[in-house]
């Protein structure tokens, strides 16, 4: 009997073990989480909640069902018994165990979660660079704040699809560009609707909603290039398409695309106001609608 036993202790521990010895992959140490450590002074903190978050509630689960297998076993009902075995009503010892436990992991993951959102929510006093970000249906609008000068922007139209919905032409998505190794505000107003900023990378998202402002702080890392960026709040039929890229670029480079605009004569403040429907598509209605 005991070598039996001892059999059902040793597999789980030496699939734990071998899982330990096989190390993990990058991937695996953040989480799977798509992003690049480093790309902001944020990302690496919000891996790290996810991971250990993970890691935490693995432990719990195996201690959950080792439990479980472990009662199944050793109280199984062996031959030649019958009837019921012997009740149990109540067990105080584990009773508050069970209730304290997961009033502690709760409040762990609580005070972990906010202590972290308020240090990514803290503003940045003196950013580097600001651009204020307009959502609308089903695009954006991107503002870039200068220097005693008059701000310049871009209008960006809707993304579109073909039949089988696959995207059409996905150079022509609107695209933000930000400078990298900088401090950055960004300001986060909608023209219609709710509608929510996500850039995929920076693993963070937050809401732009009709007559509130909003913004996010954060400072790039060294590394350039192209990230994902779509709407993250249900904000019509063409929701789905509301995509957009966002360039990290050289500060010398960002210099010169600011320039550009003002070349294009894109210069000037526009809000919420300013053509709220200039997304949609030619031939589009606000509705949906072809015409």
């Amino acid at each position: 009997m005991r070598t039996r036993r001892s059999r059902w202790i040793a597999a789980p521990v030496a699939v734990v073990v071998a899982l330990v010895l096989a190390g993990c992959t990058q991937a695996q140490l953040q989480g799977y989480m798509p992003s690049t450590p480093g790309l902001t002074n944020h990302v690496d903190r919000i891996m790290g909640l996810w991971t250990t978050s993970w890691i935490v509630l693995m432990l719990v689960g195996i201690l959950t069902w080792g439990l479980m297998i472990w009662a199944g076993i050793a109280y199984r009902r062996r031959r030649g018994q019958t009837g019921l075995p012997a009740q149990l009503r109540y067990h105080m010892p584990i009773e508050i165990f069970f209730t304290i436990v997961p009033v502690i992991l709760v409040a762990g993951f609580f005070a972990f979660t906010a202590r972290d959102q308020a240090i990514i929510e803290e503003p940045i006093e003196d950013p580097d660079y600001s651009v204020t970000v307009y959502g609308k249906r089903w695009a954006w609008d991107f503002v870039y704040e200068r220097d005693g000068q008059d701000p310049v922007y871009y209008q960006g139209l809707q993304a579109m699809n073909d039949p089988e919905s696959n995207l059409i032409d996905p150079e022509s998505l609107p695209t933000m560009y930000l400078p990298t190794n900088s401090s950055i505000e960004i300001t986060l107003e909608s023209r219609d609707v709710a509608h929510s900023f996500w850039v995929v990378e920076f693993l963070y998202k937050k809401d732009m909603l009709p007559g509130v402002t909003n913004h996010m702080y954060f400072e790039t890392g060294p590394d350039e290039g192209i990230l994902r960026g779509k709407c993250a709040e249900l904000c019509g039929e063409y929701h789905s398409l509301m995509l957009f890229n966002v360039e990290l670029i050289s500060p010398e480079e960002y210099d010169a695309y600011l320039e550009s605009l003002e070349a294009e004569g894109n210069v000037g403040a526009i809000d919420e106001t300013v053509n709220p429907n200039i997304g949609l598509r030619p031939g589009t209605s606000e509705e949906g609608e072809d015409h």
